[in-house]
């Protein structure tokens, strides 16, 4: 198999199903984000970090996969040959963030990312996550999509989030408060 196959030399693409679209249109800006989420999550999972994490963001790079699945098909019908995202996948977002916070110092005020590589990586996945939550919004304004897909990633962010701090405090760093300057 060629993994080029110049169907996509004139701007367009193919959904699921084989529907045509531009490369810009909204499903593929959402869909191409997650890729671009799920590239960075895989990043930060290579870093020196411990092993449960790391199998916590394989399963999270999974669902990515499965909510990129979605999004690239327009057609509910389907969605039956798709793999689905549940309440489930939220949960364990949920649980992981408890876990990890019962650890961490009571958070005070605003922090800036920044305070070690690993980190910083992490918080980078957290901006393109809410960067994806926001296509996926937009295209949500005017087509069909899974709400737990939204609902995933506002979960992911938080969690993303909450794994920077933890990163910090497991290299031995130190977080940097924001100090507004009023």
């Amino acid at each position: 198999m060629k993994i080029y196959t110049k169907t996509g030399d004139k701007g367009e693409t193919s959904l699921i199903g084989g529907k045509r679209v531009p490369k810009f249109h909204d499903r593929i800006e959402a869909y191409g984000t997650l890729d671009e989420l799920n590239s960075y999550i895989g990043l930060v999972a290579d870093l020196n970090i411990d092993v449960h994490t790391k199998s916590v963001l394989m399963e999270i790079q999974d669902r990515i996969f499965t909510a990129e699945s979605l999004l690239a098909s327009e057609d509910p019908t389907e969605h039956q040959f798709i793999p689905k995202l549940s309440e489930d996948n939220i949960l364990l977002l949920e649980k992981e963030i408890d876990r990890m916070n019962e650890d961490l110092p009571e958070l005070n005020s605003f922090i800036l990312p920044g305070g070690h590589i690993t980190s910083s990586h992490c918080h980078i996945a957290r901006c393109i996550c809410r960067k994806s939550e926001r296509f996926c919004i937009k295209l949500a304004q005017n087509h069909h999509i899974d709400p737990l897909i939204i609902k995933y990633l506002n979960r992911l962010s938080d969690y993303l989030f909450v794994l920077a701090r933890k990163l910090i405090y497991d290299n031995k760093a130190v977080e940097k408060p924001w100090q507004a300057r009023v």
